[in-house]
């Protein structure tokens, strides 16, 4: 079904899916783009990490190396794919245009899905840190009514604008990173190694323990994409999306490294497993009393606010452009002051349900599962995009790959492949089998936008809107 004829004033939009003379477009600049990454994967993961894989034994050091390198070589490879496709969808993008119209689909689906998931964890992780500051689980409504309000404010702040979204980001990354280095710091002049407690605490394979701690430890990682999604709305992305993305992974690896090892060291391993709030025991063995909990918990909440605000962003970014190419339903193409508004409402009332039914059924071990299934979604985008990019190496093309780098381009790929296969391998068998229900699921909705184009004459896609000069130069 084709659109009706619009003014260009009105509807025309850039290269990156931004419309053209709105204060919107492109509002992001390598600053910005760069809080975004680094805001996205530090979110509340930092403050949770420690105990969750505490369990494992200090060889979930290990799993961190091997995570924080497997992180970088997919920002690596997500900055060559922006910089010859800079468009709004990131992996979506990709993905279709290597493979078609079905991968993208299911791109865009299981990322979505990685999304609205990861946003109810967040808020859930937020009102526990929320509770230190201000007594709440003495009320199931109070409860429920913070973590409603801790997504809810950030979508508010993304449907204002995107630049009210820039700008929450880069403040909520820099309110968050001066104390993280300081307890990182702190942690480590106070480094006692009769704390780290047994290297293998397991008694499966170091295999199996380094796999399993990384598929929770990818939680905290989820956001190395967010440049090349929200690529749309990036000035110049061709150069600052792959800036971006390895610099605010590389600045969020080394906070995760610093602060992991600290709290290793100060918590005892005894106590850390069973701890709710790893990082204020830490504070509070380092400097004694109990005023860390109250600075730690508003750190978290600072954090948490910021990653859901990034988040809440990208989770309309895919749709939008899914839907801009008939493959999500039409409402989630339509942008009001630079942002996808029926993105952002949808995802927010999704997330919203996911988080009531979690208090209200208290099934702890449900969102935790998840929690894993959001790792086994999030790496099939990953899969796909890496895939695209051999795909592409592979094809010589001469507008795509650029010759001196082949080599490298290619050990690079291969290698965010071949850890993006093995972090589906470490979600386990459960987190899988629902993932792929959860993408079956999806397959449904893609054959009933398929029909509708059919019926609709071939092809439900817009029509209005001309490419710009950069996307022609991109295509081959």
């Amino acid at each position: 079904m084709s659109t009706a004829t619009t003014t260009p004033q009105r509807d025309t939009e850039t290269a990156a899916g931004t419309p053209a003379g709105r204060g919107h477009s492109r509002r992001f600049g390598l600053p910005v783009a760069t809080a975004l990454v680094m805001g996205n994967i530090i979110g509340g993961g930092i403050f949770l990490l420690p105990a969750s894989v505490a369990p494992f034994g200090t060889i979930s050091l290990l799993a961190f190396g091997v995570l924080t390198l497997g992180a970088i070589a997919l920002a690596l490879v997500f900055g060559r794919l922006a910089h010859r496709h800079p468009l709004t969808g990131g992996p979506y993008v990709y993905a279709r245009e290597a493979f078609g119209d079905f991968a993208g689909f299911l791109t865009a689906w299981s990322y979505w899905i990685t999304t609205w998931v990861s946003n109810a964890a967040l808020a859930v992780a937020a009102v526990g840190y929320l509770d230190v500051l201000i007594p709440l689980h003495g009320s199931k409504p109070a409860t429920i009514a913070a973590a409603l309000l801790l997504q809810w404010l950030p979508a508010l702040a993304n449907l204002a604008g995107t630049r009210y979204v820039g700008a929450v980001q880069l403040v909520a990354t820099v309110l968050k990173f001066v104390p993280l280095l300081l307890v990182a710091v702190g942690g480590l002049l106070s480094f006692d190694s009769a704390n780290l407690g047994p290297f293998r605490a397991t008694d499966g394979s170091a295999l199996g323990a380094v796999s399993a701690s990384a598929a929770i430890l990818l939680f905290s990682y989820l956001g190395v994409e967010s440049a090349a999604v929200s690529a749309g709305e990036v000035r110049d992305p061709r150069r600052n999306v792959g800036r971006a993305t390895v610099l605010g992974t590389l600045g969020a690896a080394l906070l995760y490294l610093l602060t992991t090892l600290s709290v290793f060291g100060t918590v005892p391993h005894e106590r850390l497993v069973g701890s709710d709030a790893p990082f204020t025991d830490s504070v509070n063995l380092m400097f004694g009393g109990t005023w860390g909990g109250t600075a730690v918990a508003c750190m978290a909440l600072v954090s948490m606010v910021g990653a859901l605000n990034g988040w809440t962003l990208l989770s309309a970014q895919t749709p939008y452009a899914a839907a801009r190419d008939g493959l999500f339903p039409k409402a989630f193409a339509r942008k009001r002051r630079g942002v996808p508004t029926a993105g952002v409402l949808v995802t927010v009332v999704l997330a919203s349900l996911l988080t009531v039914y979690n208090y209200t059924a208290g099934a702890e071990g449900v969102f935790e599962t998840l929690v894993l299934v959001t790792t086994f979604t999030a790496t099939v985008p990953y899969l796909l995009s890496s895939a695209a990019q051999f795909s592409f190496l592979l094809s010589g093309r001469s507008d795509r790959v650029h010759r001196p780098r082949l080599i490298r381009d290619t050990v690079l790929t291969l290698a965010a492949f071949g850890f993006s296969l093995w972090l589906v391998a470490g979600s386990g068998y459960a987190a899988v089998y629902q993932g792929v229900l959860f993408l079956f699921a999806g397959v449904l909705v893609y054959a009933g936008m398929t029909a509708r184009r059919q019926r609709a004459g071939g092809d439900d896609r817009p029509t209005d809107t001309p490419e710009a000069p950069e996307v022609r130069e991109a295509r081959p």
